[in-house]
Protein backbone atom coordinates (compact mmCIF):
# COMPACT_ATOMS: atom_id res chain seq x y z
CA UNK A 1 0.00 0.00 0.00
CA UNK A 2 3.05 2.29 -0.14
CA UNK A 3 1.70 4.13 -3.19
CA UNK A 4 -1.25 5.53 -1.22
CA UNK A 5 -1.07 9.16 -0.15
CA UNK A 6 -2.93 11.67 2.00
CA UNK A 7 -2.73 15.27 0.79
CA UNK A 8 -3.45 18.33 2.92
CA UNK A 9 -4.77 21.46 1.19
CA UNK A 10 -6.11 24.56 2.93
CA UNK A 11 -8.76 26.72 1.26
CA UNK A 12 -10.36 30.07 2.14
CA UNK A 13 -14.03 29.12 1.96
CA UNK A 14 -16.61 26.39 1.48
CA UNK A 15 -17.19 27.21 -2.19
CA UNK A 16 -13.54 26.56 -3.08
CA UNK A 17 -13.51 23.46 -0.86
CA UNK A 18 -16.55 21.96 -2.57
CA UNK A 19 -15.33 22.84 -6.07
CA UNK A 20 -11.94 21.21 -5.52
CA UNK A 21 -13.30 18.15 -3.68
CA UNK A 22 -15.88 17.39 -6.36
CA UNK A 23 -13.39 17.93 -9.18
CA UNK A 24 -10.77 15.66 -7.59
CA UNK A 25 -13.27 12.82 -7.07
CA UNK A 26 -15.08 13.22 -10.41
CA UNK A 27 -11.75 13.12 -12.29
CA UNK A 28 -10.66 10.02 -10.33
CA UNK A 29 -7.71 11.93 -8.84
CA UNK A 30 -8.98 11.19 -5.32
CA UNK A 31 -10.94 8.37 -3.76
CA UNK A 32 -12.35 10.65 -1.08
CA UNK A 33 -11.93 14.22 0.15
CA UNK A 34 -12.78 15.19 3.72
CA UNK A 35 -13.63 18.85 4.25
CA UNK A 36 -12.74 20.00 7.77
CA UNK A 37 -14.09 23.39 8.81
CA UNK A 38 -12.93 25.80 11.52
CA UNK A 39 -9.21 25.49 10.89
CA UNK A 40 -7.20 28.46 12.12
CA UNK A 41 -3.94 29.05 10.28
CA UNK A 42 -1.18 31.27 11.68
CA UNK A 43 1.64 32.11 9.29
CA UNK A 44 3.89 34.87 8.01
CA UNK A 45 3.15 36.24 4.54
CA UNK A 46 4.96 39.15 2.90
CA UNK A 47 6.60 40.09 6.20
CA UNK A 48 3.37 40.21 8.20
CA UNK A 49 1.98 37.79 10.75
CA UNK A 50 -1.39 36.54 9.51
CA UNK A 51 -4.23 34.57 11.05
CA UNK A 52 -6.98 33.17 8.87
CA UNK A 53 -9.96 30.91 9.33
CA UNK A 54 -9.76 28.27 6.63
CA UNK A 55 -11.01 24.83 5.72
CA UNK A 56 -8.75 21.81 5.36
CA UNK A 57 -9.11 19.28 2.58
CA UNK A 58 -7.83 15.80 3.41
CA UNK A 59 -7.42 14.13 0.04
CA UNK A 60 -6.98 10.35 -0.28
CA UNK A 61 -5.13 9.47 -3.47
CA UNK A 62 -2.20 7.56 -4.90
CA UNK A 63 1.33 8.66 -5.76
CA UNK A 64 0.75 8.69 -9.52
CA UNK A 65 -1.94 11.39 -9.22
CA UNK A 66 0.04 13.98 -7.24
CA UNK A 67 1.13 16.04 -10.26
CA UNK A 68 -2.39 16.05 -11.73
CA UNK A 69 -3.82 17.09 -8.37
CA UNK A 70 -1.35 19.98 -8.22
CA UNK A 71 -2.33 21.11 -11.72
CA UNK A 72 -6.02 20.98 -10.84
CA UNK A 73 -5.26 22.92 -7.66
CA UNK A 74 -3.37 25.66 -9.54
CA UNK A 75 -6.30 26.14 -11.91
CA UNK A 76 -8.99 26.33 -9.20
CA UNK A 77 -7.38 27.79 -6.07
CA UNK A 78 -7.33 31.53 -5.32
CA UNK A 79 -4.09 31.56 -3.29
CA UNK A 80 -0.81 32.55 -4.89
CA UNK A 81 0.90 29.73 -2.98
CA UNK A 82 -1.68 27.12 -1.98
CA UNK A 83 -0.73 24.50 0.58
CA UNK A 84 -0.09 21.09 -0.98
CA UNK A 85 1.50 18.59 1.39
CA UNK A 86 1.49 14.88 0.53
CA UNK A 87 2.22 12.21 3.12
CA UNK A 88 2.63 8.47 2.57
CA UNK A 89 0.05 6.17 4.09
CA UNK A 90 2.10 3.62 6.00
CA UNK A 91 -0.88 1.43 6.71
CA UNK A 92 -4.48 1.17 5.55
CA UNK A 93 -6.87 -1.69 6.09
CA UNK A 94 -6.80 -4.00 3.09
CA UNK A 95 -10.41 -3.31 2.03
CA UNK A 96 -9.96 0.47 2.31
CA UNK A 97 -6.64 0.44 0.46
CA UNK A 98 -8.12 -1.64 -2.36
CA UNK A 99 -11.12 0.69 -2.53
CA UNK A 100 -8.82 3.73 -2.76
CA UNK A 101 -6.89 2.16 -5.61
CA UNK A 102 -10.06 1.15 -7.44
CA UNK A 103 -11.55 4.64 -7.12
CA UNK A 104 -8.40 6.30 -8.46
CA UNK A 105 -7.68 3.82 -11.21
CA UNK A 106 -6.56 5.39 -14.47
CA UNK A 107 -9.28 4.91 -17.06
Amino acid sequence: MSILRVVYITVPNENVANTLARSFVEKKLAACVNIVSNVKSVYEWEGKLSEDNELLLIVKTQQSHLESLQEELKQNHPYEVPEFVALPIDYASEPYGKWMLEQTKNK
